[in-house]
């Protein structure tokens, strides 16, 4: 299992058999060359995957990776997640990525359920105690939904408080937002690493939708030049890696703390990133590099 890894790696649950094939036979053994300390795995909105979830985790635990299933109470109440915490243990996890809810709602029994991230992460600690490293969320361009920058602070503030060893944050495209967020975090008394999470950018109108949604923002120059290349698929692609390469190599630069990388269960761009700053090292890796031959055939 890795240790002290170069990043960390985000995957999403495959809903299909061909989908999981990629993903554990060709994509999860190219990216294993960059030596992940952990492999997260999302849980969907209001735990729509569980089932899903959990498979993936079984799956990357045998491949050998550490593995950080994400979390959060949606529609599971205090009992299905101590089981669900309990299970994670037998299966060796010592990670975990504690998640806000979705909006609030009352259980079979009448009860509000909880919601937010600092009441799992106190529910994690209650009920496991020390046994889990756990990841929290950060907004350096803030949450959508927060009511200023200075309560979004408080909120993160909260999640540490309440147990969680770290935090990873939205992806961004603006460094100068993660530089400043990182001081004002040190100002309000936060010591726990803060590590960047990088988006690829690849498919360009997707990421603009979603981007809409979450509230990360992309620069209007960075538009502006995905326009010049509306026709030309291959040029964007070659733009989009030169940009978060330098996104990259300027965090890498300033000592921030391992990245975390969106991945979108595709191996070809976290590499050509990864080797363009260095994470990944040239010489012989035949199995990998055969995996990410697949990965992108």
């Amino acid at each position: 299992m890795a240790k002290d890894g170069n990043c960390s790696l985000e995957f999403f649950p495959p809903k299909t058999s061909a989908g999981r094939e990629k993903l554990l036979n060709d994509t999860l053994p190219a990216l294993a060359s960059l030596n992940p300390e952990y492999c997260s795995v999302t849980y969907g909105a209001g735990g729509s995957t569980r089932d899903t979830t959990v498979a993936a985790v079984e799956a990357i635990t045998a491949a050998g990776q550490d593995v950080a299933p994400h979390l959060s109470f949606g529609s599971d109440n205090r009992e299905t997640l101590q089981g669900l915490l309990e299970n994670y243990r037998q299966l060796g996890v010592r990670r975990l990525v504690a998640l806000r809810g979705d909006a609030s709602v009352n259980d079979e029994t009448g009860d509000e359920r909880c919601i937010y991230a600092n009441e799992l992460v106190s529910f994690i600690r209650e009920t496991t105690g020390d046994h889990f490293d756990i990841k929290v969320a950060a907004y350096p361009e803030i949450h959508p939904e927060a009511v200023s920058y200075s309560r979004d602070i408080d909120f993160l503030m909260a999640k540490l408080d309440a147990g969680a060893n770290a935090a990873v944050t939205q992806y961004f495209f603006n460094v100068e937002s993660y530089f400043y967020f990182m001081d004002r975090c040190a100002a309000a008394g936060i010591t726990q690493p803060i590590h960047p999470g990088v988006m690829p950018i690849t498919n360009f109108t997707n990421l603009m939708r979603f981007s809409a949604a979450c509230g990360a923002e992309i620069p209007r120059w960075i538009r502006l030049r995905m326009e010049d290349f509306a026709e030309d698929s291959e040029s964007a692609y070659q733009f989009g890696i030169e940009v978060i390469s330098q996104l990259c190599a300027t965090l890498i630069d300033s000592g921030a703390p391992p990245i975390h990388f969106y991945t979108m269960n595709q191996a070809e761009p976290v590499c050509t990133i990864a080797q363009n700053i260095g994470l990944l090292k040239g010489g012989n890796n035949d199995a990998g590099d055969q995996a990410l031959q697949r990965s992108v055939a």
